[in-house]
């Protein structure tokens, strides 16, 4: 019929909740896309809001024609406001996006053309982190027809993604309803993936912004009910169990929230900031969730220290859990620019770095041709300890990141391990790798800006960034850049303050 309106291409979802002025970022990125309006919406679904977020959202869509608001009563938890805006939205795909996060750009339009070129139904878009963790190695490079087995799709569990929403439809994904729980979109997400025809990751542009409130704090023991988390991630592991044979893949995709939800929680600082009768508790899950959902090469199949991290939660030895997090606060990268080399518009950096502890080289015990971590714990057998073939499987990474929007980008680089014996039976290792940085392509060409450079070193269970002494400014897109070398900086600035004493 001429004259009907056509559908839109994308339907983007937001659930709000006494959002107030921090959704400003999301609706001011939304009018920035370069997604023509007609051919995109928003569908803002108000989870029963007690401040004025209602009236800010009716005013912006009285003057947008293609936002659209929802008011409902307060459910508790973002679940039902996602469903009812996809039981509403018209598009031929969904994105889901939280009211204080933002978008990239050109994020719609980008997200969108990956999924009609490759007729995915679910397609994954980079992320920033602003106060909080974001995927890594997911993002290292595009991948157009991702599954769990060949890609760690398995680190990108929220929800802010772009899915057919004939294929929610289909399987009828959506997020679980009723009192509030934890880690909905986890359980959602995997399905999505376990049932997608194809998954591609868009790892060439930024498309997601991830931020944490600034006045929302984080989300602390006293708001987290172990009992309850941990039901909610039984659950998510149940789906992964329906849908796959026991053996490695499993194993690989159970090892994930081993390692995140479970483990990360009893190490470091977090675990010295949380009130003992509640680590007390999340050790007892942890401890159950091990013994009775994991098959013993979910925590073999661990880096070395993440191994003992599991074997004395399941022991349940919280005295020597809290013992290792007060010596792993120590544990950190420290790094180095050792040559910089300039050609042009390209930058050559030779780095080195290496993991230290209270400021010395982190040491490993050379035991009958086996390296061992050593560790202030007693009675751990030497196999929980062996990190021989994890040293050969440490890389370092040269990561530019651009300070104005805390995008990351991985550098080509070339790297070693080079084992350094300390003569007393210990060893450490320092890890070299020369970076290119072509400053016509990094990015994708969108290098204006300043850029600061971070060694990542990855081994034995840790990664660590070291932030380098180098910043580089781009004055625009495909500019060469000023590079401006720190160490030079305060070495002139400590030969001028001893010019000033010398005088006095």
């Amino acid at each position: 019929m001429t004259g009907e309106t056509p559908l839109p291409k994308v339907s983007v979802v937001v659930p709000t909740h006494d959002s107030g002025p921090h959704i400003e970022k999301l609706v001011a990125s939304l009018l920035r896309q370069s997604l023509p309006a007609t051919e995109f919406e928003a569908v803002f679904v108000d989870d029963g809001s007690t401040d004025d977020t209602p009236e800010r959202l009716e005013k912006i869509a009285a003057e947008h024609p293609h936002f659209r608001v929802l008011r409902i009563e307060n459910s508790g938890w973002p679940s039902r406001p996602r469903n009812l805006g996809v039981a509403h939205a018209r598009g031929e795909y969904v994105l889901f996006a939280d009211d204080d996060d933002w978008l990239g750009d050109e994020a719609l339009e980008r997200m969108y053309g990956c999924a009609r070129a490759h007729d995915s139904d679910v397609v994954v878009g980079r992320m920033a982190g602003h106060g909080r963790g974001v995927p890594r190695e997911l993002f290292r490079r595009n991948r157009f027809d991702a599954t769990l087995a060949n890609s760690p799709l398995i680190d990108s569990l929220t929800c802010h993604k772009m899915f057919r929403r004939a294929f929610l439809d289909e399987h009828g994904l959506r997020f679980p309803e009723g009192p509030p729980r934890r880690l909905e979109d986890h359980r959602m997400v995997v399905r999505s993936y376990l049932l997608s025809r194809r998954t591609c990751v868009l790892s060439d542009y930024t498309c997601y912004h991830h931020a944490r409130r600034g006045d929302a704090g984080n989300v602390t023991a006293s708001r987290l009910d172990p009992a309850e988390y941990y039901a909610s991630l039984r659950e998510a592991i149940d789906i992964v169990d329906a849908h796959t044979e026991p053996g490695p893949l499993r194993d690989r995709l159970h090892r994930r929230w081993l390692r995140n939800e479970m483990l990360n929680r009893v190490r470091g600082r977090r675990m010295l900031d949380a009130p003992e009768e509640w680590l007390a508790q999340v050790v007892r899950e942890i401890q159950g969730v091990i013994r009775e959902r994991f098959a013993p090469g979910v925590a073999a199949g661990l880096p070395p220290l993440q191994r003992v991290l599991a074997h004395l939660a399941e022991q349940g030895r919280v005295a020597d859990l809290r013992r290792l997090a007060e010596w792993e606060t120590g544990v950190r990268a420290v790094g180095a620019v050792d040559r910089i080399e300039r050609a042009g518009r390209t930058l050559t950096v030779d780095v080195s770095a290496r993991l230290v502890s209270a400021g010395r080289p982190l040491a490993f015990a050379e035991d009958g041709g086996r390296d061992l971590l050593v560790l202030p714990v007693d009675g751990l057998d030497r196999e929980l300890r062996d990190l021989t073939g994890a040293l050969g499987r440490s890389r370092l990474d040269v990561v530019a990141r651009r300070g104005q929007t805390s995008e990351e980008v991985f550098l080509p680089v070339s790297f070693a391990t080079e084992r350094v014996p300390a003569g007393d039976g210990t060893a450490h290792v320092v890890h070299r790798a020369t970076a290119t940085i072509d400053f016509t392509a990094l990015n994708g060409g969108r290098t204006a800006g300043t850029w600061s450079l971070k060694a990542r070193v990855t081994s034995a269970g840790w990664t660590e960034d070291a932030r380098l002494p180098l910043l580089l400014r781009c004055a625009a897109d495909g500019a060469a850049p000023v590079v401006e070398d720190e160490r030079a900086l305060w070495h002139r600035l400590r030969r001028a303050v001893r010019r000033r004493i010398r005088r006095r």
